[in-house]
C-alpha cells in the first residue's frame, strides 16, 4: 500500500473508531487474534459441539470463529455472518478478503466468520496432493490417482463422515450465534454458502434479519447433474460475445467449432509436449488431454477477467502451444490452500449424488463440451464415500418472507441466473438482480458491493438503487499477448496474427 493509502486508512480509523470491540457480549467470549490467520484487529475464539448432535455424546468438534468488529462505537446489534462456498472452504481463512468485500458494512456491524465443521480449523477433512500450492500438479493427476488419494484420506480421518451435512452444520452455526450473544443476524452466502443460508433460514428463520444469496446453489441442485449444461451455456455466451465484438471475431473466427475440434483431437490423440512450469520455471514433458483443457477452461469461465484469455488460449492450443493454458491453470497458486475435499464430498455425496441416476447424468452430459469431465471424480468418489442421512424435506423450496437480496452473475458457469430465479420465486420479500458480464458470485463487483451495503443497511431490497447494474460489462477479450487495446478499441492492430503468435 502506498504512503497516501496508509495515511487515508489512518484518517479513517480516527474518524470511525478503528479497533472498537464487537458491540455485543461477543467480546467477552473472544480474544484478539494472533498470528497470520486473521487481521490484527480481529477477535478469535472457539466453540465445542458434539460431532453427532443427535446423540449428544462421543467425539466433539471445536468450531473456529473469527469476528471482524464493527468500527463504530454505536454499532448495530445484528452482525453479518459470512457463509463460505465450495462446499469445503473455511470461512475464517477468508477474513482479509471478506473485510475488503464488506468494508462499508463493517462500519456499522460486526462480521462473523465460522469455519463450518470439516473445514478450516474446525476438524478439517483435508485431502491435498503432496506438492505444496501446486494446482497444476493436482490437475495432472489421473482419475485413478485422485480416487486412490481420496480413499487413503478417508481411512485416516478422525471423523464420522456422515455427520458433516449442511443441516447439521447450520445447527452448529446457530449455537455460535447464541454463544456470541447475538439475538438476530444477517446472512451472506456465496455459491454453496447460499445453500447453507437457505437451510439456516428454514431451521432458524426467527433469528434472521436479512439474507444475501450470491450465486444460488439450492438444495435440489443435484450436483453435478446440471453442471455440464450450465458450463456449456457460459461457454456459448463467451463465443457469442466474441462473435459480436469486431476485434475478437477477426482474431478468433469460428471459435465454437474450433474448440469442439480441439477437444476431439485431445480426446483421441493427446500430444506430449515440452512445457515450462509457470510457477517453478522447471521444464517437463506433459501429456495434454481433453480433461486438462476442460478443467482449465471451465475454471476460467468463473472469472470474466480470466475468460477474456480463453479465445487466445484455444488458438495457441491448436498449434500445440499449451504454455498460456497451463499458466492460467496455476492462477491463484502461492496462497494457503483452503478447500477441504473430505467435507466437500461429505456434503455432495449425501445431499446431491443419491438423487442422480446414471441415465440422467449421461443425458445431461450429452452434446456438451465438458460433460465427460466436470466433477467426474466427485461422482465416482460418491460410490464409496459414507453418506449422511438427509430428510426428504431438505429438497423442498425454502419459503420465507425474510428480506432477501438474490444476486446472479449473467455468465456464471455453475450457478447461472435460473437458479436464482428458482429460489426467489418462493421468497416473498426478495429481489433478484442479475449483473451483466459477471461470472460466479456477483458480490465481488463494485456494483454488487454497493447493492449489498445498501441492502444490509436498510434491511430491505425493495427500494434499492440498481442503476449501477447497467454499467457493468464483460472485460474486453485479449487480442494480443499484451491484452485488450488500452483505448478500448476492439479491432486488432495491423500485422496481428491469430492467437497473437
Amino acid at each position: 500500500m502506498s504512503v497516501r493509502g496508509l495515511v487515508a486508512v489512518a484518517a479513517t480509523c480516527v474518524l470511525a473508531g478503528c479497533g472498537q470491540a464487537p458491540s455485543t457480549q461477543a467480546i467477552d467470549r473472544l480474544t484478539p487474534c494472533s498470528g497470520d490467520d486473521a487481521p490484527a484487529d480481529a477477535y478469535c475464539g472457539t466453540l465445542t459441539v458434539y460431532e453427532n448432535r443427535a446423540a449428544k455424546q462421543g467425539r466433539q468438534i471445536t468450531l473456529n470463529i473469527v469476528v471482524l468488529p464493527a468500527l463504530r462505537a454505536d454499532a448495530q446489534p445484528d452482525p453479518l455472518f459470512f457463509l463460505a462456498g465450495g462446499p469445503g472452504q473455511g470461512a475464517a481463512k477468508l477474513a482479509r478478503m471478506v473485510r475488503e468485500m464488506f468494508r462499508t458494512v463493517q462500519r456499522d456491524r460486526d462480521i462473523v466468520l465460522v469455519d463450518q465443521r470439516g473445514t478450516g480449523k474446525s476438524n478439517p477433512l483435508n485431502c491435498d496432493p503432496d506438492e505444496e500450492d501446486d494446482s497444476l500438479q493436482a490437475a495432472l493427476e489421473t482419475a485413478a490417482q485422485t480416487l486412490a488419494r481420496l480413499k487413503s484420506c478417508m481411512a485416516k480421518y478422525d471423523a464420522d463422515l456422515t455427520q458433516y451435512t449442511t443441516p447439521i452444520a447450520m445447527d452448529d452455526l446457530d449455537d455460535v450465534r447464541a454463544f456470541l450473544g447475538y439475538e438476530r443476524i444477517n446472512l451472506y452466502g456465496g455459491s454453496y454458502g447460499t445453500r447453507a443460508a437457505l437451510v439456516y433460514m428454514r431451521q432458524h428463520g426467527d433469528r434472521v434479519r436479512s439474507v444475501i444469496l450470491d450465486g444460488v446453489a439450492p438444495a435440489d441442485m443435484r450436483l453435478p447433474l446440471f453442471f455440464p449444461r450450465d458450463s456449456q451455456r457460459a461457454f456459448d455466451r463467451l463465443v457469442a460475445d466474441c462473435e459480436s465484438d469486431e476485434g475478437c471475431r477477426q482474431a478468433y473466427p469460428n471459435l465454437g467449432a474450433r474448440m469442439q475440434a480441439l477437444m476431439t483431437r485431445l480426446e483421441t490423440a493427446p500430444p506430449t509436449v515440452r512445457v515450462t512450469h509457470p510457477r517453478t520455471g522447471q521444464p517437463s514433458d506433459l501429456k495434454i488431454d481433453a480433461r486438462l483443457l476442460s478443467g482449465i477452461v471451465v475454471f476460467a469461465l468463473y472469472l470474466p477477467t480470466a475468460s477474456a484469455l480463453v479465445p487466445a488460449i484455444i488458438t495457441a492450443a491448436e498449434a500445440n502451444d499449451f504454455q498460456s493454458m497451463l499458466a492460467l491453470g496455476t492462477l491463484g497458486d502461492g496462497g494457503e490452500r483452503n478447500m477441504s475435499l473430505g467435507m466437500h464430498l461429505s456434503v455432495i455425496c449425501a445431499e446431491d449424488a443419491p438423487r442422480n441416476t446414471p441415465e440422467e447424468l449421461a443425458r445431461e452430459s450429452a452434446a456438451t463440451l465438458f460433460g465427460k469431465y466436470v466433477m467426474k471424480v466427485q461422482s465416482d468418489a460418491c460410490a464409496f464415500w459414507p453418506r449422511g442421512s438427509i430428510d426428504a424435506s431438505f429438497y423442498e423450496p425454502v419459503k420465507s418472507d425474510i428480506p432477501t437480496l438474490v444476486l446472479s452473475g449473467e455468465i456464471d458457469p455453475v450457478t447461472p441466473p435460473s437458479w436464482g430465479e428458482q429460489a426467489a420465486a418462493h421468497l416473498s420479500n426478495s429481489k433478484h438482480i442479475i449483473i451483466p458480464g459477471t461470472g460466479h458470485t456477483a458480490g465481488g463487483t463494485g456494483c454488487g458491493q454497493r447493492l449489498m451495503r445498501e441492502f444490509v443497511e436498510e434491511g430491505s431490497a425493495q427500494n434499492l438503487d440498481t442503476s449501477c447494474v447497467a454499467r457493468v460489462k464483460r472485460p474486453l477479450f485479449f487480442l494480443t499477448p499484451a491484452g485488450p487495446d488500452p483505448k478500448g478499441r476492439t479491432t486488432p492492430p495491423p500485422g496481428h496474427k491469430v492467437g497473437g503468435k
